[in-house]
């Protein structure tokens, strides 16, 4: 896969090394050391001193090498026996101590793969329809565009310390099977007439307010794509809330600015990235029609799946609640050496395929795998589950233990099943889908699993209907219900999902009611979650790590005027040069608001009373503040007076002033991380070389 050979970076993994070792002789505190720890990937887990380490594969592609790599690190390090294939397309490791963490991301990094960022405040793993390349709908191999869009904004200023998590999708044709319905940000491929670009959608998401995503652009060209990314990333980070964490998701800027003002803005935000970025290489595919043929879905295709390559087929492999063993990833690395099969990709629906197999070697292929205790789908094994309450800090119910006692049955239905509300397996989008929950009965506090019916992130598809919380206990002869009754009333070739809309949600709370009802004499029979022993309870761990930290203001305004900086150098090399003194205007701005507010000052707009407010609360700093009023006077200058020699000697300035003020603040906040957001090049005296190595944080 040397195409992603830019995934992994030693010096990054070295950096965090560092920042571990600062954490562990007590020199940096436990909230800057945590932001270290999710930009690498890392998650803290239930247990004490063990890690989660989050391994991201880009549309879900992997090699043999690379799962014997895996497989590796899973044995050496990890006190567990599995490894597991997440809705994202990522692969996790759980029960890492966290002493040996960088040690595991040095020898991923020999394989060209990394963790950075699949954690924190940025943007994760980029997924997309796993059969983007060989399926014979599709208009173009996304995975192209999907590569220029990682590269693009992974270690990116912009994209370094956002209110939240963004997560993208890509599909390689109308049908969308990645979903981009329920991502803050859904790339389609789409044919228009005689031309072939992209619509894209904005502001979906699950978990906590389920929101639907908008469409931003009905058709953009394919060399405008990610100038029109770049726009919406910017919008989230412009505008989302930094304090309010719950409220951080772009799909709640939605709902604050409304559709059309929220497209406003957007249009606001594209028409400075166009101006920035004109020249901005891109990404591009072969395009073609496609064919009329079946949709695959979301996932791994549920049986062997024809390519458009003639001879050629999709060979899809189960991995049941997606875990895989040492000897099964061994496995799938040999039978891929041994067949000539250079890819493998992880799917959506935590299963796996391999593409690219000819008619001769399925049958082999199929003794092989069979070989590991793995096989193509059956009937009713679309069930997806997340950690839950094995590993999951936020984890309120037992949901691996509870996945695999459900079954899609005969109709192959989607069951979705979620350990906590955050929906980490997608049940708003599941046929079926459940998520835990604590509610109080007669005093007792009792496991709930919230039920949702008739989801479908595709095309055409919805959010589901959310139908009525069913004991724990209970939920399996729910589902059944639910199975039993969609068997019985559904009209010919009627989906499931068209059923749900037909029979409506009040049939769904008549159907379930008695098993809602918990007498006093029943209490005793629903206390007790699936696989314990004990009644049920919900730990206070401190709460889970999705949201990230607390950022460091100082830390964020750095970043945002390092992107700034990178729209200035761009906007004068073009030679627009009244829209790169606005880039370096609010270069200042970002920089001046946010040392004043470090020292608890007030913040302006105005350069020249930011400057004033600045000699205020930091006199022993003079120039600082100096060197601000003279920008304001010079960024003041009329158009026609402004040239390249000009711009060159303010610039060099900026950058100078940038140093010092970061020298300042470092000095001020010595466990503070501005790698990544400060001039390459600037006159002004190096930093210390702890704090230019360290990993990039809040």
């Amino acid at each position: 896969m040397s195409h992603l050979n830019y995934l992994a970076n030693d010096e990054e993994i070295n950096s965090f090394d560092q920042a571990l070792q600062d954490y562990q002789g007590l020199r940096m505190d436990a909230d800057r050391f945590t932001a270290a720890r999710l930009q690498m990937g890392i998650y803290g887990q239930r247990q004490e001193g063990v890690n989660m380490v989050r391994i991201k594969l880009p549309g879900g592609r992997v090699n043999g090498p690379q799962l014997s790599v895996i497989a590796d690190m899973l044995e050496k390090y990890a006190h567990h026996d599995v490894v597991h294939i997440t809705t994202r397309q990522d692969i996790q490791m759980h029960y890492v101590p966290l002493e040996d963490t960088p040690a595991v991301l040095r020898y991923l990094a020999t394989a060209g793969l990394t963790t950075r960022e699949a954690c924190g405040n940025t943007i994760r793993n980029v997924t997309a329809c796993p059969l983007s390349g060989v399926c014979p709908r599709q208009h173009v191999d996304v995975t192209k565009h999907l590569d220029g869009a990682v590269q693009h904004f992974l270690r990116n200023p912009l994209t370094q310390q956002m209110p939240r998590k963004f997560k993208i999708s890509f599909s390689a044709c109308e049908s969308d099977c990645a979903q981009g319905m329920m991502h803050d940000m859904g790339i389609v491929a789409v044919r228009n007439g005689d031309r072939f670009g992209f619509k894209v959608l904005a502001g979906g998401g699950l978990g906590h307010k389920p929101h639907e995503a908008i469409v931003v652009e009905e058709f953009v060209e394919e060399k405008d794509l990610l100038l029109v990314m770049e726009a919406v990333i910017s919008l989230h980070n412009r505008y989302s809330d930094r304090i309010k964490r719950a409220k951080a998701r772009i799909k709640f800027l939605v709902d604050k600015f409304g559709p059309e003002g929220f497209i406003e803005k957007y249009r606001e935000e594209l028409a400075r990235t166009k101006t920035a970025l004109a020249t901005q290489d891109y990404p591009k595919g072969e395009w073609s029609g496609g064919a009329d043929s079946e949709v695959p879905g979301i996932g791994a295709p549920r049986h062997v799946f024809a390519q458009k390559q003639p001879g050629y087929h999709v060979f899809p492999i189960s991995v049941p609640m997606g875990n895989l063993s040492v000897v099964q990833l061994r496995g799938l690395a040999c039978i891929a050496e041994t067949y000539g099969l250079h890819e493998i990709r992880a799917t959506q629906d935590q299963n796996m395929f391999l593409p690219n197999v000819p008619e001769t070697k399925i049958e082999p292929l199929r003794a092989a795998l069979a070989a590991l205790g793995l096989g193509e789908p059956r009937a009713g094994d679309d069930v997806v589950a997340c950690p839950g309450t094995s590993t999951c800090r936020l984890g309120i119910t037992s949901s691996t233990i509870v996945g695999p006692k459900l079954s899609g049955g005969k109709h192959d239905l989607k069951i979705r099943v979620s350990g906590c509300h955050n929906g980490c397996a997608q049940p708003e989008t599941g046929d079926i889908g459940i998520y835990g929950e604590g509610k109080r009965m007669h005093g007792k506090l009792v496991p709930h699993y919230q039920m949702y019916f008739g989801g479908n992130g595709m095309a055409r598809g919805a959010l589901a209907i959310k139908g009525p919380s069913i004991p724990s206990a209970r939920v399996e002869t729910a589902v059944e219900r639910v199975k039993s009754a969609y068997a019985s009333n559904r009209e010919a070739n009627e989906t499931f999902f068209s059923w749900t809309r037909r029979v409506g949600k009040a049939y769904f709370a008549d159907l379930l009611a008695d098993l809602g009802e918990v007498k006093p004499e029943e209490l005793e029979s629903v206390l007790r979650d699936h696989g314990k022993d004990g009644d049920f309870k919900v730990l206070q761990l401190g709460g889970g790590e999705c949201a990230g930290v607390s950022q460091v203001k100082i830390g964020s305004s750095f970043f945002e005027a390092a992107h700034e900086r990178n729209y200035r150098d761009a906007l004068k090399f073009q030679r627009k040069f009244e829209d790169s003194v606005k880039c370096a205007e609010e270069i200042a701005r970002l920089i001046g608001q946010g040392v004043t507010e470090l020292l608890s000052g007030q913040k302006y707009d105005d350069l020249v009373k930011q400057a004033e407010e600045l000699r205020r609360v930091l006199p022993t700093k003079p120039r600082l503040s100096r060197q601000l009023a003279k920008f304001a006077e010079d960024f003041a200058s009329p158009v026609e007076e402004l040239s390249d020699i000009r711009l060159t000697e303010w610039f060099s300035d900026l950058d100078a002033w940038t140093m010092e003020t970061a020298e300042f603040c470092l000095g001020f906040d010595h466990q503070l991380d501005l790698t990544g957001a400060l001039p390459l090049k600037a006159s002004a005296k190096p930093l210390p070389l702890q704090q230019t190595q360290s990993s990039v944080t809040l």
